[in-house]
């Protein structure tokens, strides 16, 4: 070892031990180096479209991406265009098994590998602080394991979002025949670690996941909600009017059944809370609390053979559980044979249940969310978002990234261009099982990106060329940013996005002089239009140029200043 190397070792060592000495929670690793975020301090990524590959159906659709990279590569850009902007992260990492099924640095790591943990736990910690940047304040993230790491990934993920912020691990039973020639137990479980960005904000959508709960929701209101009738009386002994009289109480219905109210009414029929049999009941709610929910339509009048029944609005919902085994979740139906379906062929090796992503979709976001996998592998996340939108007419996204390396299952290719993209492609446009049946699509668009690397020679002090060399080719990423996907124009002054009724425009150019042609040009569109003037420093646009259609954002610089902070994480 050169005395350059050795020098180079004791201060990584010093470092390792600075930062022991602040961690008490009992998870002691050596953080090894990774090639590609040493890379990020001497160029910057971009993303650049793969325009062959863009499914573009209607602007009325969602816009969803897939990145072809290294996953590092693209947290790091995605911090700049979708920063605090991601409802629900769900990933299914590299299991560490020790079998050859990830690199580290571009080799493999084996069971052999002395530093097989920390190298895992070093890959995870990196991507897991650019991953929580992301995270919306009331946002979740959710990761799968196996026993392998377990255990090492909750005392990671606790250090890194906050035990207080763990709400939950659930097992999943997702092979019930279990592996053979194993020595001791036969694994046919793994584990979903979740947490909340911030428990205080965060809450489940409370929608029923299990097919015999959900079905019983079988009335639809305006808004599209399922609910089903229940009754607004309470007759067991315990909630008779003798022992809870604060809940007896008149209601008053019209006779057309239409109107319900607590206050006594000309011609309305008077109901009280009394059972069939002639025993005085009580209401479920006191007559305050029903005021609040008559106010919100939630009760319904019925005459029943004579007599006046109230019945309240009961919208779907789940106790949800931490051990799920229906068989809906089984990998091998629903996740190998699935994609064999839609592929016609076998092309990955155990990808996940559709049913076990979807019902976390369903679960933790709404019907507008922003959904995010960074370990895409086949893309069952982008095919579970999709269905989710079918179920309840959402209108969700999803960020899919995934790298291009050989796949281990027997299909021929990358897994982004030969697995996820077909996937995901086939699920939009509609594809022919095996039996030659027409599956129909879900309509929805798709933009295809790869990770590309712009030279900066250092980020903490970015030479004027660099500057120039960012502004020119960070295009796709600022349309990224603002939702903004086609481009129609690009000369050498400037650059112009469309979509969603705005407009995206970069001004490349110092020199002013074509600045004025490109503001007529844009407010000729009467368009809302983000307008990105190349500048040295920070905010010194921001300003100027504002119209009451035009947003003025300054650039490179608070592109470089996103990654200064990244580099510091």
């Amino acid at each position: 070892m050169s005395e350059k190397d050795l020098k180079k070792e004791i201060l990584e060592l010093k470092a390792q031990i600075r930062k022991l000495k602040k961690n008490n929670l009992g998870l002691v690793f050596e953080d090894k180096s990774e090639d590609v975020v040493e890379q990020s301090k001497s160029k910057v990524p971009v993303f650049k479209e793969v325009v062959k590959n863009r499914l573009d159906l209607s602007e009325e659709y969602p816009n969803n991406l897939m990145i072809e990279g290294d996953n590092y590569l693209a947290l790091s850009v995605l911090n700049y265009t979708h920063k605090k902007n991601i409802d629900l992260i769900y990933i299914d990492p590299p299991y560490n098994t020790g079998a050859k099924d990830w690199k580290y640095n571009n080799d493999y790591v084996d069971s052999e590998d002395a530093y097989r943990h920390s190298k895992w736990l070093s890959f995870m910690r990196h991507r897991f602080n650019l991953a929580k940047e992301l995270l919306k304040e009331n946002g979740f993230i959710v990761c799968t394991i196996d026993h392998n790491e377990l255990f090492t990934l909750g005392v990671l993920m606790d250090k890194i979002f906050g035990e207080q912020n763990r709400i939950g691990v659930v097992t999943v039973v997702h092979n019930p025949k279990g592996r053979n020639f194993t020595k001791w137990f036969s694994a046919n479980s793994e584990f979903m670690l979740i947490y909340a960005k911030d428990v205080n904000r965060a809450s489940f959508s409370n929608v029923a996941i299990d097919e015999d709960v959900s079905q019983s929701f079988d009335l639809v209101d305006n808004d599209g909600r399922r609910y089903r009738l229940e009754p607004f009386m309470r007759s067991r002994t315990e909630t008779l009017r003798e022992n809870k009289p604060n809940f007896w109480y008149p209601l008053y219905v019209s006779k057309d059944l239409n109107n319900i109210s607590l206050t006594k009414k000309k011609d309305y029929y008077e109901v009280y809370p009394i059972t069939s049999n002639g025993k005085e009941a009580t209401w479920i709610n006191l007559p305050e609390t029903f005021s609040e929910k008559q106010n919100k339509n939630l009760f319904v009048a019925k005459n029943e053979n004579g007599r006046i029944v109230i019945y309240r609005k009961y919208y779907e919902q789940q106790i949800y559980k931490n051990v799920w085994t229906d068989k809906k979740y089984q990998s091998e139906f629903h996740g190998t044979n699935l994609l064999k379906e839609i592929l016609g062929k076998k092309a990955f090796d155990y990808p996940k249940s559709i049913y076990a992503v979807l019902d976390v979709v369903r679960m933790m976001t709404n019907k507008n969310a922003v959904v995010l996998d960074y370990f895409a592998g086949s893309g069952t996340t982008g095919h579970a978002v999709l269905e989710a939108n079918k179920i309840d007419g959402g209108s969700r996204k999803f960020i899919v990234c995934t790298n291009n390396e050989n796949n281990n299952g027997s299909g021929t290719g990358g897994i982004a261009e030969s697995v996820c993209y077909p996937r995901i492609k086939a699920i939009i446009k509609g594809y022919k099982n095996k039996k030659g049946e027409k599956v129909e699509g879900i309509s929805s668009n798709l933009a295809y990106y790869q990770t590309d690397l712009v030279d900066i020679e250092q980020i903490h002090k970015v030479p004027d060329e660099a500057k120039i060399r960012i502004t020119y080719q960070a295009g796709e990423m600022i349309a990224v940013r603002e939702d903004t996907l086609n481009e129609v124009e690009k000369n050498e002054w400037w650059q112009i996005f469309e979509g969603n009724k705005k407009i995206t425009a970069i001004y490349f150019k110092e020199d002013k002089a074509k600045l004025e042609d490109l503001i007529d040009k844009l407010e000729k569109k009467n368009l809302p239009v983000a307008l990105y003037i190349f500048s040295w420093g920070k905010n010194e646009y921001k300003g100027e140029y504002s119209s009451q259609n035009i947003r003025v954002e300054d650039i490179p610089e608070p592109i470089i200043e996103v990654y200064k902070e990244l580099n510091r994480l």
